[in-house]
């Protein structure tokens, strides 16, 4: 069981809420701010410690794009611990559209053209 911490923009909450359920059933562990992050809760202090404590962080992209400013620190700080030796990785994953040009060397699940296989694909890269 690891624990995975699931990176979206608003914009593409119900396909990450449905990749957050399924990770889920599968037995993982995930963070997915619409399930932590409460009222009265600080927004910062509750994404810091779900990504203190994540082995895998799932960057969810679309059309939309991938660079709100949430998302963007979410997955620069995970980048930037694993680029430290710290265990964690980043794994995109596709909904439409491009990553962003940094991520570009990094393989990805595609969950755009056939679901059931892209996320097989993502099962098989969380340990």
């Amino acid at each position: 069981m690891a624990n995975v911490f699931i990176s979206h923009r608003k914009v593409d909450v119900p396909d990450a809420k449905r990749l957050a359920e399924a990770v889920s059933a599968a037995g993982h562990v995930v963070w997915f701010d619409e399930w932590e992050i409460g009222i009265g809760d600080s927004v910062v202090e509750r994404i810091d410690t779900g990504l203190e404590g994540t082995s895998y962080l799932v960057l969810c992209y679309s059309a939309a794009g991938v660079m709100s400013p949430w998302v963007t620190r979410e997955w620069m700080s995970t980048l930037h611990r694993q680029l430290e030796g710290r265990d964690v990785r980043i794994l995109p994953v596709k909904f439409s559209g491009s990553a962003p040009a940094i991520l570009a060397d990094i393989r990805y699940a595609d969950l755009s053209q056939d679901w059931d296989q892209g996320f097989e694909q993502l099962l098989k890269a969380i340990r």
